[in-house]
């Protein structure tokens, strides 16, 4: 079921050597794909906790990835992220960054943004704050909270308010917030990075009914201008958003495609879904 792009220096007879010199300026996605994972394999004390594993994301996709714990599913954001360097295979950021020669730093300015389960927001903080610090800019200009906003920057930060549904909660103290809204503060923050892919990790857990339903809203609009991972556990959550779904299983992809038919697969009922 698995349907993985080859990146094309490897179709094209390119060396991955010759793709060292990282372009970060911009992004190529010519080939639509803006990333790929080829042979991917991470041990950890003897643990293979990724073995071969190889998968793409298409340019605007909102892909969700579920497994059992132990599957890889957090090894895998991880070397996405350059937190961890894989012992094996290749991780390219559209068709010339190669992610396995940066640092985590320069991952997240390429374009790759990570949110974590746990929410991190600056709680002491107002909402309008968090967004403004969080706000793509060189870093080495004064950009301070004294630092005088643009009208269009003051823009931008009101167009994500609304996109997030914070927009009553303005001046609201962060910390003050309900989780559900923790998290959707958090995402904001990530957006206002401008990145062009999304690794999310289990965005709805802890979130009331309401709540995860308008997350699923939010993500879905979110697909197409940006590329989306969600790893998640919330079947029920994935059944409104996703797709196309990764099944992954001891390090590598078990099953992949529609969520019909990967929820149909005996393979994936034995280990994970347990019906």
């Amino acid at each position: 079921m698995s349907s993985v792009a080859m990146h094309p220096a490897a179709r094209e007879g390119t060396t991955i050597s010759d793709l060292g010199r990282v372009a970060t300026e911009g992004l190529d996605l010519t080939h639509g794909v803006v990333l790929y994972l080829e042979g991917i394999s991470v041990s950890f004390d003897g643990f293979r906790a990724l073995n071969d594993l190889s998968l793409s994301i298409d340019a605007g996709e909102l892909r969700c990835v579920i497994g059992p714990n132990g599957a890889g599913k957090t090894t895998m954001m991880d070397v996405i992220t350059g937190k961890t360097r894989p012992d094996a295979g290749t991780a390219f950021f559209g068709q010339t960054i190669d992610l396995t020669k940066l640092s985590e730093a320069q991952i997240a300015h390429a374009g790759i943004g990570r949110k974590f389960q746990k929410p991190t927001i600056f709680e002491r903080h107002t909402v309008f704050e968090n967004l403004e610090l969080s706000m793509k800019a060189d870093k080495r200009v004064r950009r301070t909270l004294f630092a005088k906003l643009s009208s269009e920057e003051r823009d931008r930060i009101g167009e994500m308010l609304k996109l997030i549904r914070l927009n009553d909660s303005t001046h609201r103290i962060a910390g003050l917030l309900s989780h559900g809204q923790k998290q959707w503060l958090e995402i904001g923050m990530l957006l206002m990075q401008e990145p062009r892919l999304l690794l999310l990790d289990e965005p709805v857990a802890g979130m009331s009914d309401e709540e995860t339903e308008r997350t699923a809203e939010l993500f879905v609009s979110l697909a197409g201008k940006h590329s989306l991972v969600v790893v998640e556990h919330d079947m029920a959550f994935v059944s409104k958003i996703a797709r196309k779904v990764t099944v992954l299983h001891e390090g590598g992809v078990l099953a992949e495609g529609p969520m019909d038919l990967v929820q149909n697969d005996p393979r994936v009922i034995e280990v994970y879904l347990g019906r």
